[in-house]
C-alpha cells in the first residue's frame, strides 16, 4: 500500500477538524468611524452590527471628549436631548418597515441659522437666545422625513458674516490645529463634520461660506445651484446668493443628502427654477472613471499666491491627467475680477436689513424686529453676561454699515442685481462652452489656511464668489495638506444645474487620491469603529 503524502494527510487532517468545530468564521470587516460613508453605515445596520442608537451613542461619546474637553473645539451650541430616543424608535421602525431611505437613523448637525421646532435657532446670537421657532426648515423637515436625526445645532459666524466666532457660541477652534481658524460662516459644521460629531451636517453660502470652512477643515462640500435648495426656514443674508447645502466627510455622503433635500418649494420662489433639473438620486452620478475623456478648466488667476496651495494643485492637476482628462488654462477677465467684490457687496449688504427684519417679524415680541434695532440692543451689551455670552464687536459694528449702505430700490443695487450679475453669468458660461470644458477647477483659498489672529488678513484673490454672484454651483474636494499639517481643498465649478457631473469628476478625483486625513486633535475613541459584517 502507497503511502500518503504529507499534503494529502494535511488536507484529510483539515477536513476532520472542519467536522468536528465547524467551518472558520468569516473575518470581520471593521471601518473607522469617520471614515465610513452613509452606504456603508447601510450595510452594518442590514448586518445587524449597528443601530441607529449605537451610532448616535458614538457620536455624541466624541462631542463629550472632543468639544469642551479636550482639544475644546466648541462647535456645538446645543444638543439634542431627543436624539437617543429618536434613534431609538427608528431603530424599531426599521425592524418593522425597512428604512426609509438611506438616511434612516443617521445623526446630523444643523449650522445655528436653520429653524428647528425642538431646539432653538439664534443665528449664533445673544439677540435670539432661546429662540425656538414654529416649524422646521424645509430642508430640515425633508432629512427628518427620509429618517435623519438631527444630533446638534453648531456655531457659526454670527448671522452668517465676518470671523468664524459669535456672540453666543464664542471661538469655534480647527480640529486640526486649534490655533487656526475654522472658516466662515458655516465655521461650526465645518469643524463638527471634520472632527467626527455627525455623519454630515448642513451649511449655508452667501459669499463662500460653506466652501470656506470646507476646504481649511479638509473636508467635502457643495454650494449648490442657487434655487435647488429651498431657503425657507433659514436666517437670510441677502437671499440673491444664499443658499444650503451639505458638508460631508465624502462625496458619496455629498450625493446621498442632496438628494434628499431636492424638490420646489412653493414658498422659495428661487426654487421654481429647478424643475427639471432636480433629481432625487444624485449616487448614480459616483463614477470613480469620470475624470478620463473630461475637459477641466485650470483658473490661473487663482494661483501663484503660496507655494503650499500651489504644489497641492499641481500635484492634483497630475492627477486628473494621469486619469484620462485634458487639462486647459484658462483666465477670468481681468475688469471682472477687478470689480466683483463691490458687485458682491452692492447686493449683500442692502438685502440684509429687509430680509432679516422679514424673517425677526414672526419672533415673539421680545427679539428685535428690525436690524436698527439689533444695533440699539447691541451698543447695551459691553460685558459677559450671566449666560457666558460676549460682545462680537467685529459683527455687530457691521450692522451700521449694512443700514448705511442703501435700499433694494436705489440704482446701484438694481444696476448690479440686472446687468452686472446677468454679465457675469454670460462670462462664465462662455468660458465653459468655449473651451469645451465639463468644469473649471481653482484652488478653494489661494493661500494656506489662517491662524484665529490673522483671520482675514490675506490679501491674494479669492474665487469663492463667483459662484454666488453667477449662481452656479462649486464642489469642494480635499486635495492635500500644507507645510504646516493644514488642509488644502480644490474646487470644481461648473455650470448652472451641472450637479450631476461636478459630483463625478469630485468622486473620480477624491478615489484617486484619497487626501482626506483624520484631524490629530480628534482621534479615534475606543470601541468607535463600525464593523460592517
Amino acid at each position: 500500500m502507497r503511502t500518503m503524502s504529507r499534503v494529502a494527510a494535511a488536507s484529510a487532517l483539515a477536513v476532520v477538524l472542519t467536522a468536528l468545530v465547524g467551518a472558520p468564521a468569516k473575518a470581520q470587516r471593521v471601518i473607522d468611524l469617520d471614515a465610513a460613508t452613509i452606504t456603508e453605515l447601510n450595510v452594518a445596520f442590514d448586518a445587524g452590527t449597528l443601530s441607529s442608537v449605537q451610532l448616535v451613542t458614538r457620536y455624541l461619546a466624541r462631542i463629550a471628549a472632543y468639544d469642551r474637553q479636550g482639544p475644546g473645539i466648541h462647535a456645538v451650541i446645543m444638543l439634542n436631548p431627543k436624539a437617543l430616543e429618536t434613534a431609538r424608535a427608528l431603530d424599531i421602525e426599521r425592524k418593522a418597515k425597512g428604512r426609509r431611505s438611506p438616511l434612516h437613523g443617521v445623526p446630523i448637525v444643523l449650522k445655528d441659522n436653520y429653524d428647528t421646532r425642538d431646539l432653538p435657532t439664534t443665528g449664533g446670537s445673544v439677540l435670539l437666545e432661546g429662540y425656538i421657532p414654529a416649524r422646521d426648515a424645509v430642508l430640515v423637515q425633508r432629512l427628518r422625513d427620509a429618517g435623519a436625526i438631527v444630533l446638534a445645532k453648531v456655531n457659526m459666524s454670527e448671522f452668517a458674516s465676518s470671523g468664524a466666532y459669535s456672540s453666543l457660541g464664542g471661538q469655534t477652534l480647527n480640529p486640526h490645529h486649534t490655533g487656526y481658524s475654522p472658516g466662515g460662516s458655516s465655521g461650526g459644521t465645518g469643524a463638527a463634520t471634520a472632527a467626527a460629531f455627525a455623519q454630515f451636517g448642513l451649511g449655508t453660502d452667501t459669499g463662500g461660506s460653506i466652501r470656506g470652512p470646507a476646504t481649511v477643515n479638509g473636508i467635502v462640500a457643495l454650494k449648490p445651484t442657487h434655487g435647488l435648495l429651498s431657503r425657507t426656514g433659514i436666517i437670510p443674508l441677502a437671499l440673491s446668493f444664499d443658499t444650503g447645502g451639505p458638508m460631508a466627510r465624502s462625496v458619496t455622503d455629498i450625493a446621498i443628502a442632496l438628494g434628499a433635500m431636492t424638490g420646489v418649494d412653493a414658498a422659495d420662489t428661487a426654487t421654481r427654477r429647478s424643475d427639471g433639473h432636480a433629481e432625487r438620486d444624485y449616487t448614480k452620478y459616483l463614477q470613480p472613471n469620470a475624470l478620463k475623456g473630461a475637459r477641466i478648466g485650470i483658473a490661473r488667476d487663482f494661483t501663484g499666491f503660496d507655494p503650499d496651495v500651489d504644489w497641492v494643485v499641481e500635484s492634483s492637476l497630475d492627477v486628473m491627467r494621469k486619469a484620462g482628462a485634458t487639462i486647459v488654462d484658462v483666465r477670468f477677465p481681468k475688469w471682472m475680477l477687478e470689480a466683483k467684490d463691490a458687485w458682491y457687496t452692492a447686493i449683500r449688504f442692502p438685502e440684509f436689513a429687509p430680509q432679516v427684519a422679514d424673517y425677526l417679524r414672526s419672533t415673539p415680541a421680545n427679539y428685535p424686529k428690525s436690524l436698527a434695532e439689533m444695533l440699539e440692543r447691541t451698543r447695551g451689551m459691553s460685558s459677559i453676561s450671566a449666560t457666558g455670552s460676549a460682545p462680537n464687536a467685529s459683527r455687530w459694528a457691521k450692522f451700521a454699515n449694512e443700514l448705511a449702505s442703501g435700499s433694494t430700490g436705489d440704482y446701484r443695487y438694481r444696476s448690479v442685481r440686472d446687468h452686472a450679475l446677468p454679465l457675469m453669468r454670460d462670462v462664465v458660461n462662455g468660458m465653459i462652452a468655449s473651451n469645451q470644458l465639463d468644469a473649471i477647477v481653482y484652488p478653494t483659498q489661494s493661500m494656506k489656511p489662517e491662524r484665529i489672529e490673522a483671520e482675514g488678513s490675506s490679501s491674494a484673490p479669492d474665487a469663492m464668489n463667483i459662484a454666488n454672484l453667477t449662481g452656479f454651483p462649486d464642489l469642494i474636494v480635499p486635495a492635500g495638506f500644507s507645510d504646516n499639517r493644514m488642509p488644502i481643498g480644490i474646487s470644481f465649478l461648473g455650470g448652472a444645474w451641472s450637479e450631476p457631473r461636478l459630483i463625478a469628476l469630485g468622486y473620480s478625483f477624491e478615489q484617486l487620491t484619497r487626501a482626506r486625513r483624520r484631524p490629530v486633535t480628534t482621534p479615534a475613541l475606543p470601541g468607535e469603529a463600525v464593523v460592517l459584517k
